[in-house]
């Protein structure tokens, strides 16, 4: 018979003390030692919630009124300290560099293991091993906030799995991560879980996911909905819990096929000779007429920052009504190109002109008139105590303040049960929500944003698609800093491909991807659909 690692017998959660809304209402889940498990659902679900429970963060750390019971290894979490639980299961949450505190990855990795009292022999023989299986070696000395976002992913791994572990439990951690580092994270978790560790993974990108786990748990307002092996829960009607299924299992839909194809190779094996794939590309984007005006124009712009060129001579253009993505890998420069582009730094080579205005001689406060911008973490550009102000403060300190469109953001962000709470106490699809609304408040003629679908769930990637589709049929610009291919690919007619500063290649997206050596110089693969349809992909 089986160990359960994690049992949970109905409980409920409420972040508030008294009279708050169950974020957890009634699980029962029994996780046995050694499984893989996907943990998803749309944002606000209840999964990040439910992962803080499994280590005893709630209810020691968050406070709030827990329901229920909840036992790790037999230890009822109520009754241990999550000192008590450390050796049972380690967390790693969503943003890794919040998680990172000490000089040196090496110090990092060491500090779990002196609070366990371990003799430095022992300590030093873990951190001998832990650095060799997750591959971090070569990042021992370095500063871990001075690393890529894909290294601290894998050092925040690295510090929890020294401890040993039985269960290890990652909150959206590919949701930053381009694709190689997303390969790169993926790979260590099924080698850890080749070992005997437990894995949990609560995550939003299922094409990443589903391949590699046992087992799939849905949740839905706080319930778990389905549970099961990836293929059979897949065959039910997840896309109204907030998942967006990968093209694979679609097309196995359409097909008819038995066991649901979960990634490309299964797709193409399970395919006959004389069988043809369901058209599942992206619809074409309408063309941008002739004489559309530019209003975001780069020539040969350059940065350097403490005597490090961090940008350069990239050129771009783009014109009313159209969307341009600029992709590439975690570190190539996509947000400091962004930065660039609105005046938060200022240029060291070339010129940016905004409605043939250069942009040299406005004020930053003049430029945000014209580019509302999103960032990739959205507490960096909070400074409000409530959602509402955080939404209006922009339009009204430029005078453009318009009631009407306001309230047309928050229906369409689903914002209107958030309004009189904290921006800062909002779950991480929620804030990104909140972002997106306050950028676009004063109806700048851009709409600049930054890895916008990282950690969001279908409901708001399809949103999102639609509404951007709308921005553009009214003339405005959008301009897309991201590495989710998939989402480009449908939603942008350019892309400009940037590598380590520098832009490598300009086009549209096939033409874009068609471009091995391109492609591979950014760290980036081709999306499922163009390695599907597309006869070049294929060769």
């Amino acid at each position: 018979m089986s160990l359960s690692i994690i049992k949970t017998d109905r409980i409920r959660y409420t972040y508030q003390k008294v009279g708050g809304q169950w974020i957890l209402d009634d699980i029962n889940l029994k996780i046995e030692q050694g499984e893989y498990i996907l943990l998803c659902g749309a944002s606000g679900s209840g999964k990040s919630t439910l992962c803080r429970t499994f280590n005893g963060l709630i209810p020691h750390f968050y406070g709030g009124s827990l329901k229920g019971e909840v036992s790790v290894a037999g230890l009822i979490t109520t009754l241990h300290s999550v000192g008590d639980l450390f050796e049972q299961v380690g967390m790693v949450f969503q943003n890794p560099e919040a998680q990172l505190f000490n000089f040196t990855v090496k110090r990092e990795i060491a500090f779990g293991l002196e609070s366990l009292g371990l003799p430095r022999a022992e300590i030093e023989t873990r951190l001998a091993k832990i650095s060799e299986l997750v591959d971090i070696s070569d990042l021992l000395n370095r500063n871990p906030h001075e690393i890529s976002g894909g290294e601290q992913q894998l050092v925040s791994i690295a510090a929890i799995l020294a401890i040993g572990p039985k269960l290890i439990v990652l909150d959206e951690p590919y949701a930053n991560l381009d694709p190689y580092n997303v390969h790169r994270v993926r790979s260590l978790l099924k080698k850890i879980h080749r070992e005997g560790v437990g894995v949990i993974i609560s995550e939003h990108r299922l094409r990443y996911t589903v391949p590699d786990v046992q087992r799939m748990v849905v949740l839905h307002q706080g319930r778990v909905v389905l549970d099961g092996p990836p293929a059979e829960v897949l065959s039910k009607d997840v896309e109204s819990f907030g998942l967006e299924l990968p093209l694979t299992v679609r097309a196995g839909r359409q097909l008819g096929l038995k066991k649901l194809p979960l990634d490309v190779a299964a797709l193409q094996s399970n395919v006959t000779s004389n069988q043809a794939l369901p058209d599942l590309r992206p619809i074409p984007l309408t063309p941008l007429p002739n004489e559309a005006e530019v209003v975001l124009k780069a020539e040969e712009i350059s940065f350097v920052s403490s005597g490090d060129l961090i940008l350069s001579q990239v050129s771009l253009t783009l014109k009313q009504g159209e969307c341009l993505a600029v992709v590439g890998a975690n570190g190539a420069g996509k947000t400091t190109l962004l930065k660039l582009l609105n005046g938060l730094y200022r240029v060291s080579g070339g010129r940016v002109f905004m409605k043939g205005q250069d942009t040299a001689k406005l004020k930053v406060s003049q430029l945000a008139r014209h580019v509302g911008i999103a960032f990739q973490n959205p507490n960096n550009q909070f400074f409000k105590l409530s959602v509402r102000d955080e939404i209006i403060v922009g339009a009204q300190a430029l005078e453009c303040y318009d009631e009407k469109w306001i309230q047309e953001l928050t229906q369409l962000f689903r914002l209107e049960p958030l309004l009189d709470r904290s921006p800062y106490r909002l779950s991480g699809g929620e804030k990104k929500r909140v972002a997106f609304a306050a950028a676009l408040a004063a109806k700048p003629s851009i709409l600049a944003l930054d890895e916008p679908t990282a950690g969001q769930d279908g409901y708001f990637r399809r949103a999102l698609g639609d509404f951007m589709s709308e921005l553009r049929s009214r003339g405005q610009a959008v301009l897309l800093i991201t590495h989710d291919l998939a989402f480009a690919e449908q939603h942008a007619h350019r892309w400009l491909l940037m590598s380590k500063g520098r832009m490598v290649a300009e086009g549209p997206p096939k033409q874009v991807m068609a471009d091995n050596n391109v492609m591979a110089l950014a760290g980036l693969e081709p999306t499922d659909s163009f390695r599907l349809y597309e006869p070049t992909a294929r060769q």
